[in-house]
């Protein structure tokens, strides 16, 4: 059972008082970027379907004061599932018997650049289990190789936990970005997640450790997980508001039948997208992507999220034929389009939504200031 946002799992329309309660912080959260922990604990209490909107423009507004109506562009690579991790939520999870295992080779992973390149892709996106196979010195050669053939991009990397010295290698090698999800603020809800040998500690230091060697640094948190209370959430909320990341990924939890967690009840999409609302008012200039995910509890999910504050969509670019077996979540979208078919209908999604596309790195606010100046 989920201890998250009664009201709207009851649907309810809130008095008119309780309504004005919940805008007046709003409204204040969005002056001053930042709120009790007993004033967002009571938004996530109280807030119904009623109040939804008010905070939606709010964040948008926000959003737009930075980043206008432009949608930045990264095309995801996928290069393994093997992992050598025990995440109790995760479809790719070390224990996980059932799934087909594979790996790209070094030369998969540079043609599937070259196609993002040609696609108009300013952004790669190397995403993969925690897998050995990918050495310092293998993933160093990779790097360098991207920037030699296409000098202009970004490299985000997404590759899990590793030494300070590992990060520092890769780093200095030209990645620029590195994504790391939290996963859980709680200490009671992360250690509830995951095996004993992954320790909450662990994920902070290696956080820490990327802002201080010079990365963009992504953090994020999962709504809706197994336990998870109002509380836990905004334990997300004012960790990401303390350590500042410059992207923070938000994503429903999406129950998955070949783990640990299995036959529990997934997060939705309302639930999630009031977080990226409220991450939004706590972080204006904060990279807030759309998560694939979303697009699996709604075929609007996406879109819907662009109005809540989100900016950044993920377009796959990994080799078609790997795609299914990347499923860390069930159902998920788009995994039969070729890179072409998923930057056409990606770009057409967001012109329909009066946004439009940026093909440049899109990187953070204050970093593109620095950069133009």
């Amino acid at each position: 059972m989920n201890y998250i946002f009664p009201n709207l799992k009851a649907h309810s329309q809130n008095s008119d008082k309780l309504t004005s309660s919940i805008y007046s912080l709003i409204d204040k959260l969005k002056k001053h970027r930042i709120l009790s922990e007993t004033e967002l604990c009571f938004i996530l209490d109280n807030i119904s379907l009623k109040e939804i909107p008010y905070l939606y423009k709010a964040s948008f507004v926000v959003k737009e004061k930075y980043y206008q109506n432009r949608v930045y562009l990264r095309g995801i690579i996928e290069i393994s599932n093997y992992c050598k991790q025990g995440c109790f939520y995760c479809g790719i999870n070390s224990q996980n018997q059932k799934i087909e295992r594979y790996r790209l080779s070094q030369s998969e992973i540079l043609a599937a650049c070259r196609i993002g390149y040609d696609l108009g892709y300013r952004t790669f996106v190397i995403q993969g289990g925690e897998d050995t196979y990918y050495t310092d010195q293998l993933m160093v050669e990779i790097i360098k190789e991207i920037k030699v053939k296409c000098a202009d991009v970004a490299i985000t990397l997404s590759l899990g936990e590793k030494s300070k010295e590992s990060y520092q290698k890769l780093f200095d090698a030209g990645a620029d970005r590195y994504l790391l999800r939290h996963e859980a603020a709680s200490r009671r809800l992360y250690e509830t997640i995951h095996p004993k040998y992954m320790f909450y500690d662990t994920r902070r230091e290696c956080l820490s450790n990327l802002k201080e060697i010079g990365y963009q640094v992504g953090a994020g948190f999962m709504v809706g997980l197994p336990t998870q209370t109002n509380d836990d959430l905004v334990e997300d909320l004012l960790y990401v508001k303390s350590l500042e990341p410059h992207m923070v990924g938000i994503g429903p939890y999406l129950c998955h039948e070949d783990t640990p967690l299995r036959g529990s009840k997934s997060g939705t999409l309302q639930e999630t997208l009031v977080m990226v609302a409220l991450t939004r008012l706590l972080l204006p200039k904060v990279l807030l992507p759309s998560t694939t995910a979303l697009g699996s509890l709604d075929p609007m999910g996406r879109e819907m999220a662009l109005e809540a504050g989100a900016n950044v969509l993920m377009p796959n670019i990994s080799p078609t034929e790997n795609r299914i077996l990347y499923e860390i979540y069930p159902d998920k979208i788009c995994i039969t389009d070729t890179s072409g078919q998923c930057r056409n209908c990606i770009e057409n999604r967001i012109i329909a939504r009066g946004h439009v596309v940026d093909l440049s790195r899109g990187d953070h606010f204050d970093i593109e200031k620095k950069l133009k100046s």
